[in-house]
């Protein structure tokens, strides 16, 4: 299965940029990605085993499960229904500190085309595609962390983490793409 990942340090704490990743009032703010979210039955912040409905810049729609949600370390969902072409589709967000200084930042997609005979090509193309979002929205979580104050409006707290979600011991799943 094709992975798609890149990293990037982020002169910022941890928890905070956890915390802006998942601010869906905010994401529009500085993810080039995303031109709608929404959440799905009756959720209200992101957490494990929540629903989401992404609409991307390429106007393809796609609905997303949280399968691992452990703030302010990593989030990862996987798509439930979404393009035609995918088989399976999953993204990771990895979130730790930096030796140096603030927060090493990776983001990775997982993902497998339909039609194994058109794999070889359609993948080439969907990793061409992967690759050009995945440096994009890293950079735009760069530079909103960096030089505007949307930390300082991400849950009124730049060291918060998302608000509490349903815990339910025994549901963790391991990171998409990840050791375990």
């Amino acid at each position: 299965m094709p992975v798609v990942e890149g990293s990037v340090v982020i002169a910022a704490p941890q928890g905070a940029l956890f915390a802006l990743s998942q601010d869906y009032a905010l994401r529009r703010a500085w993810d080039p990605f995303t031109r709608d979210l929404k959440f799905l039955g009756g959720a209200l912040a992101a957490g494990l085993g929540v629903h989401v409905w992404v609409r991307a810049w390429t106007g393809l729609t796609m609905e997303v499960e949280y399968v691992s949600f452990h703030p302010p370390h990593v989030v990862a969902m996987k798509m439930v229904r979404g393009p035609f072409f995918f088989e399976r589709f999953a993204g990771t967000w990895l979130f730790r500190p930096h030796p140096t200084s603030g927060t090493e930042v990776t983001f990775r997609y997982n993902f497998e085309t339909r039609w194994h005979f058109f794999r070889p090509l359609l993948d080439r193309v969907v990793e061409l595609v992967f690759r050009r979002d995945v440096r994009a929205r890293l950079r735009g979580l760069k530079r909103a962390a960096e030089k505007t104050d949307i930390l300082s409006r991400c849950y009124n707290n730049p060291s918060s983490v998302p608000p509490p979600f349903e815990y339910k011991p025994g549901r963790e799943v391991p990171v998409v793409g990840g050791p375990g």
